[in-house]
């Protein structure tokens, strides 16, 4: 039994989620994603999130096999409900779709990208983009939960993925830029949270000197695939604009939002997206500087139409 599902009871008197333990694989996720556009080429619905949610309530973990989501898709198929085929298991569904639902909900759906030629051409998939634009290299490993020494002992909230200086960043989902500046721990850093609000994308680490895209502030509204950043090294000090951290890396975070108490508190919800960045990384946006601007662009033009 999951962490998450310990707290269905707390959950049930306070009315939102306190934990959740995002260990989906990304081969379950692009799993889900296929079968989900097989079925709408048939004209059926069949949510990605929905299977996942069904696999894990199946298997009692988010570590299930990729055969758990065929099972889950042509269970969510048939003419049967989840109610009737799960019994007393549909609560744990229920969760699991809510809990799931906030991590991955805005990463697939409807957009439409603009041609070389002007014209807008609608689609419906992955829509969210790697945090590292297009044609720029990186590595990375699963470092959730390693342990960091530096003010105190705690454990790691993130991933870090390694690249080179000045590697632009870019905005995995649209939403609100919410925090802007210095933090001792992740140095000059970017918070934005999702237009449902429901998600807190934590971008860290960031160049010295010109960390942020130019004109970027608090309050802007960016789009998914907009450079927000450049990948740098600072912080680890309490004086601004200080390299303190030995390798050139982006922190890349995300916390839950299901009640605003959890923003800033010392049960924060942050989940491991390690196969998250694995299931983005074929989906990354092209982006170029632009001299007369001074400001860096991206090469096709992309709207939300969620």
């Amino acid at each position: 039994m999951t962490a998450g599902l310990l707290m269905l009871p707390a959950q049930a008197a306070e009315d939102y989620i306190k934990w959740v333990e995002f260990d989906v694989s990304c081969a379950a996720m692009e799993r889900a994603l296929q079968l989900e556009q097989q079925y709408r080429e048939q004209d059926r619905v069949v949510n990605w999130i929905d299977q996942l949610a069904l696999a894990a309530t199946r298997t009692g973990s988010g570590r299930f096999p990729v055969s758990a989501v065929d099972r889950a898709a042509k269970e969510l198929a048939s003419d049967r409900s989840p109610k009737e085929f799960l019994g007393n298991q549909y609560r744990y569904y229920q969760y699991y779709r809510e809990a799931y639902g906030a991590v991955l909900r805005g990463l697939v759906g409807s957009y439409e990208i603009q041609t070389p030629e002007g014209e807008w051409k609608p689609a419906y998939g992955v829509k969210a983009f790697s945090p590292i634009a297009a044609g720029y290299w990186y590595n990375h490993y699963d470092d959730f939960g390693a342990g960091r020494s530096y003010g105190f002992r705690r454990k790691h909230l993130g991933n870090d993925l390694m690249g080179s200086l000045g590697t632009p960043i870019v905005a995995v989902e649209g939403g609100t830029v919410e925090a802007m500046g210095w933090n001792q721990y992740g140095g000059w850093r970017i918070g934005i949270r999702s237009h449902d609000r429901l998600r807190y994308y934590y971008y860290a680490h960031l160049r010295k000197d010109t960390p942020f895209a130019p004109g970027l502030e608090v309050g802007d509204t960016v789009q998914a695939g907009d450079v927000i950043g450049f990948m740098g090294r600072t912080g680890y000090s309490t004086r601004e604009n200080v390299n303190n951290i030995e390798v050139v890396h982006l922190h890349f975070g995300l916390q839950l939002v299901f009640d605003e108490s959890q923003k800033e508190c010392s049960s924060e919800i942050w989940v491991d997206v390690y196969d998250i960045v694995n299931f983005l990384a074929q989906h990354r946006s092209s982006v170029q500087y632009d001299a007369d601007a001074k400001t860096w662009k991206r090469l096709y033009p992309y709207r939300d139409l969620d």
